[in-house]
């Protein structure tokens, strides 16, 4: 199958554009992640089908199948979620009888999430996903742990920028 290609897509051997060529989307790495974004989004859609979740209900699910039960706040920590995006998604898993939340007896305030006994088992289920996103990615598992690491510092790069940028530090 052929891979769709956007205009202007910048290839890995071209050289430093002009200044006054940074402006064309073509040279945004912003927009070049929000392509893979998307075009991932469109594969797990097809792929956790099988399962009856989203994206984002799966990622929930990765943490609690890795982490076990969890404050709400926490959950949330991990996936970079406020409460008020992650909420919503860990009512629908409950809805579906994969989680369930519990008031935490020590403090009132704190949602404590925890996986029904057909959320875990939805794991063993799950397993195919990462082998199913492998092979549609093209890439060798090698080349995915290396992209997996420079993502991961350009995550880390762009929160200390944003850090760095916020009004309070000006």
């Amino acid at each position: 199958m052929a891979r769709k290609s956007y205009p202007g897509t910048m290839t890995a051997t071209q050289t430093p554009a002009p200044e006054a060529d940074w402006l064309r989307l073509d040279r945004q790495i912003c927009f070049s992640l929000h392509a893979a974004s998307r075009a991932f989004n469109s594969v797990y859609r097809v792929i956790l089908k099988d399962l009856g979740l989203t994206y984002p209900q799966y990622l929930v699910m990765l943490v609690l199948w890795e982490q076990g039960d969890l404050p709400v706040k926490k959950l949330g920590e991990h996936l970079r979620l406020d409460s008020g995006t992650l909420s919503p998604l860990v009512k629908r898993l409950e809805g579906a009888g994969l989680v369930r939340r519990e008031r935490s007896a020590h403090d009132e305030r704190s949602v404590q999430v925890r996986l029904t006994g057909e959320g875990a088992a939805l794991r063993e289920r799950a397993l195919q996903v990462p082998r199913r996103i492998m092979a549609a990615t093209g890439f060798e598992l090698t080349e995915i742990g290396e992209l997996r690491e420079r993502l991961d510092r350009l995550t880390a790069a762009l929160d200390t920028a944003a850090l760095e940028e916020a009004p309070e530090h000006h």
